[in-house]
Formats: structure tokens, C-alpha cells, sequence
């Protein structure tokens, strides 16, 4: 597959944001990889007999995208970000449906280390872990809504800082604070559970 812009995939967001079916059809193909790459990433630790697999999670996320009626499709990292946030959604609730057919098992706390290719290390991260991530998410967006979408946007859908701030219409420099100070909170409120 040949190298697309990211200016390619907004123009052909914003050209099925405006109803023409031809650039769903167009950009499926061009997303489709990256957000295969990105449900790999969160996949990637998980026992080999584990019932989600890959793909399952990427035409999950795909679906909800494709019927994602209300959404005005800014750019490439808008959507990548939109995607985090529903493969979130899709991991959590099965993390939580998983807890409640077999209740137990021990709860260890998240490593939200940075890495050098991906920013975090969400292998780490399995059932219970996701689970109180996600509550501790959902806390924080009441405190701070947007050190909980830096951390969602990070975390869940690898964006780059610059991405980011793209998504969010704010500086470099506010992201790398934001993405501090949430990741301190994160890690105090995790270690209490």
C-alpha cells in the first residue's frame, strides 16, 4: 500500500462528513491498517486463548465508527482519537462482562511508563487493571476533562503529542504538563485500588 498523507484521510473525512459514500469506501482501506495496528497494541499481552481477538476488536470499532451519525470528522488524529476512545469503550465492557462470569483473581496496577515507540505501555494492562483504569479515567474527566482525554488519547490511541494537541486546539507544551500531572494523579489513584 502507498504511503497516504494525513492530509489525504481528513479531505476524505470531511468529504464523508458531507455525505459522499465514495470516500467511506476510499478511506476504509487507508484506516483500516492503522487501527488494526492500534488493536494489536492493546491486544498484545493477552493470553493466546484469549476471546477477543484482533480483528474482532478493529470491525467492533469500525462498526461504531462507520454508524457514528453526530460526528464532525476534524481531521486524521480527531478520528484516530475517536477510535481510541471507542476501543476503550469496546475493551472495558469486555474486561467487565469477563469479571462478572468469573468473579476473583488478583488486581495489579497499570504501567503507564512512557515507551519510546508507543508512549505507554499498555501491554501491561489486562481485565481488572482495564477496569479500574477506566474508573479512574471516568473520576478524572469530572476533575479535569482534558488531562482525561490526553491520557485516553495517549494511552488507548497512541497518538503523538503533537496529535494531540492537534485534537484538543492546544500547545505542545500544555499536553506534555497535562500528560505529567494526570499521569501522577493516575498512578496515586491506581495504586489505592
Amino acid at each position: 500500500m502507498a504511503f497516504t498523507s494525513p492530509q489525504e484521510i481528513t479531505q476524505l473525512l470531511r468529504a464523508w462528513n458531507n455525505g459522499e459514500a465514495a470516500a467511506l469506501e476510499r478511506l476504509t482501506p487507508l484506516v483500516y491498517q492503522e487501527l488494526h495496528r492500534l488493536a494489536h497494541r492493546h491486544l498484545a499481552g493477552e493470553r493466546q486463548a484469549h476471546s477477543l481477538q484482533t480483528s474482532a476488536l478493529v470491525n467492533e470499532a469500525y462498526l461504531r465508527l462507520v454508524d457514528a451519525q453526530q460526528v464532525d470528522w476534524q481531521n486524521r488524529a480527531h478520528f484516530f482519537g475517536v477510535s481510541a476512545r471507542l476501543m476503550r469503550q469496546i475493551l472495558v465492557d469486555f474486561a467487565r462482562e469477563r469479571g462478572s462470569q468469573k468473579r476473583g483473581g488478583a488486581i495489579s496496577i497499570v504501567g503507564l511508563e512512557d515507551t519510546p515507540e508507543q508512549g505507554l505501555n499498555i501491554a501491561q494492562t489486562r481485565g481488572a487493571d482495564l477496569v479500574a483504569l477506566d474508573d479512574a479515567l471516568t473520576l478524572l474527566a469530572t476533575l479535569n476533562p482534558r488531562h482525561s482525554q490526553i491520557v485516553e488519547l495517549r494511552f488507548f490511541g497512541g497518538l503523538s503529542e503533537v496529535e494531540i494537541a492537534t485534537v484538543l486546539g492546544v500547545s505542545e507544551r500544555t499536553v506534555r504538563g497535562d500528560w505529567r500531572v494526570a499521569r501522577a494523579w493516575l498512578q496515586r489513584e491506581l495504586s489505592r485500588a
